[in-house]
């Protein structure tokens, strides 16, 4: 790890290539010859002990190396995370909009992981699951790594209660609450999920909590975890979430710069479980806020 950024890994196959340099370029193209060849003079790739290879180090299939994934203009947040609670065994932030949880496309150093990786000094610190970049919220991070499987276990077997807060239109001829379940899966569109036809793999608990006029202010209670769920499920009922680029019609690109005057109005609200470490009940609630009264 350096400066909070694990090293990317990627295995050598057999193939023509005589160096590892022709080996990068070719099927990590994002990153030209050139800059492979002064990242390894850097002494910045490494074979699978650890060792720096150089700008022309030979070629050996069924081998692996690292490197570190960066950018050289990562594009600057106009907000940061806060952390709510720290202790021996878990840290909850409280992530803005148009943060990403781990590195990912433009973001690495100001991802939430690796920027609460530098901030607390905590190396092995790992997520214990995911909100979109979109959305805004609680993220649930383990301390050490012996932790991290009975963390992970609380939200496998579904024993995390989870609260979402979503500005959506309101329609009169919907019941509510409701529960709402259909079968969600990735078709063209590799970013953005659909509901399609069989058993369903989704489920959440909607309901009103306020309306001001045709908006409304609804508490989301996610069962499963699927990609996207809550937005697609709000889509799917005639509710897109106010700033909702991607739902119900792709608005952007995923590489497109985002509109920060119009952040997702989804926010991870509340979280509570039974800690797996201390027994303790743990119950934990966002300090943000959705554009909620409207002026």
């Amino acid at each position: 790890m350096r400066d909070g950024v694990t090293a990317s890994c990627v295995a050598l196959p057999h193939g023509p290539w005589s160096r590892v340099a022709d080996f990068l370029a070719e099927r990590l193209p994002k990153v030209r010859r050139d800059d492979w060849l002064a990242r390894m003079a850097r002494g910045e790739v490494f074979d699978a002990d650890g060792q720096p290879l150089a700008p022309d180090a030979p070629y050996r299939s069924q081998t692996r190396v690292y490197y570190y994934r960066q950018l050289d203009h990562e594009a600057p947040l106009a907000e940061t995370e806060q952390v709510l609670f720290a202790d021996a065994h878990l840290v909850v932030a409280d992530k803005p909009p148009f943060m990403p949880v781990t590195p990912k496309g433009r973001y690495v150093r100001n991802s939430l992981l690796v920027r609460l990786r530098q901030r607390l000094h905590l190396p092995e610190l790992s997520p214990l699951h995911r909100i979109d970049r979109e959305t805004s919220g609680l993220v649930v991070f383990a301390v050490r790594a012996q932790d991290r499987h009975a963390y992970q276990r609380l939200f496998a077997l579904r024993e995390v209660e989870k609260t979402y807060h979503a500005i959506a239109p309101v329609r009169d001829d919907l019941t509510l609450p409701r529960v709402h379940r259909s079968r969600l899966a990735s078709q063209d569109d590799f970013f953005v999920s659909h509901e399609v036809p069989g058993e369903p793999n989704s489920e959440t608990h909607i309901a009103l909590l306020d309306r001001a006029g045709a908006r409304g202010l609804y508490a989301l209670s996610p069962v499963t975890g699927q990609r996207h769920q809550l937005r697609v499920h709000l889509s799917a009922l005639g509710l897109p979430i106010e700033g909702d680029q991607f739902y119900p019609h792709v608005r952007r690109g995923a590489d497109d710069d985002d509109d920060r005057d119009q952040p997702l109005q989804l926010l991870a609200q509340s979280l509570r479980f039974v800690d797996p470490i201390t027994g303790e009940t743990r119950h934990f609630e966002s300090q943000r806020r959705l554009r909620w009264p409207p002026l």
